[in-house]
């Protein structure tokens, strides 16, 4: 349980640091984050396990993604100068 919240809080971080860098777009710059997190997840599982991806999983690594996004949509918003 540990290690998926400091997951969520990793991914919501790098996904505003990627967002606050951009500055704009922030959805695709944090998006994009999450999903390279989350291929590189998935690749250490096939290539390190053996093993496929689970349902559950698959609902965790969208939520990553997600999560990523809004951290990305902050970071924008947080770099604009108004």
């Amino acid at each position: 349980m540990t290690i998926t919240i400091t997951s969520f809080i990793v991914l919501f971080i790098g996904g505003f640091v990627s967002g606050k860098l951009s500055g704009q777009k922030g959805w695709l710059t944090g998006g994009t984050a999450g999903l390279l997190y989350s291929l590189v997840l998935m690749t250490y599982q096939f290539l390190g396990y053996d093993a496929g991806l689970q349902w559950e999983q698959l609902v965790y690594h969208l939520c990553f993604i997600i999560t990523a996004m809004m951290g990305g949509i902050l970071g924008v918003n947080a770099s604009s100068t108004k």
